[in-house]
């Protein structure tokens, strides 16, 4: 079963579309603190809702907890943030295949960053490989140590491949830039990469965790 999350990012950094396309799929949908009551205000209903619920007025919290079956309520002081333990609700309880994050990069840095370090803990590094972060812009997927087929998605114009921990021996091939067994002890990005006549792009590395982020301009030339 695949699944969404909504966290509590700005609504204006959330792809256009995004709830009307929630009307007409059935995929499992899960909110996190003010993500869900996004949700419910837009007439969606949440199968879980997850959070300590800081952010939310009584009254809010209150349309919530009318409609959401399953709500799981976090400790503010607590070792867990609340989309970590979304996450673990996801996959460990509910068993979803993947996931698609939206509303958890924009914002508050401290809070994207949060979000994307996540996937560098032990306990759930076994989960980058199965979520997607996604915003306006951005599409982030997660990579564990192996060979990949990285295939172009339609509408974005490059490719960023970043070693987010110490990488060994990480291979480039058929992107516009390519790169060799490169091996460092610090996080690079490789940004403005590029698909070439839309064929897949090779990734390879032997050590570390790779995010590649398809990303698009909003307009390049608002400002010329």
């Amino acid at each position: 079963m695949k699944g969404i999350s909504l966290l509590g990012g700005p609504l204006e950094l959330i792809p256009e579309g995004f709830f009307n396309e929630l009307k007409y799929n059935n995929k499992f949908l899960l909110g996190v603190d003010r993500g869900s009551l996004f949700l419910v205000e837009k007439g969606l209903t949440p199968d879980v809702a997850v959070g300590d619920f800081d952010s939310l007025k009584k009254a809010e919290l209150a349309k919530i907890e009318k409609v959401v079956k399953d709500i799981r309520y976090s400790n503010p002081v607590k070792d867990l943030t609340d989309s970590e333990l979304m996450i673990k609700t996801a996959f460990e309880n509910y068993h979803l295949t993947s996931l698609k994050i939206y509303g958890a990069t924009g914002g508050r840095l401290d809070h994207f960053l949060v979000n994307l370090f996540t996937f560098l803990k032990p306990e759930f590094q076994i989960y980058a490989p199965k979520v997607t972060l996604i915003d306006l812009q951005n599409v982030i997927r997660l990579f564990l140590p192996g060979k990949h087929h990285i295939k172009p998605l339609e509408g974005y114009s490059y490719l960023g491949i970043v070693n987010l921990t110490e990488v060994k021996n990480l291979s480039i091939r058929g992107a516009k830039y390519p790169l060799e067994n490169y091996t460092s002890a610090y996080p690079v990005s490789f940004a403005s990469n590029e698909f070439v006549a839309d064929k897949s792009v090779e990734l390879y590395f032997e050590k570390g965790t790779i995010a590649v982020i398809y990303s698009k301009d909003l307009n390049r030339f608002a400002n010329l």
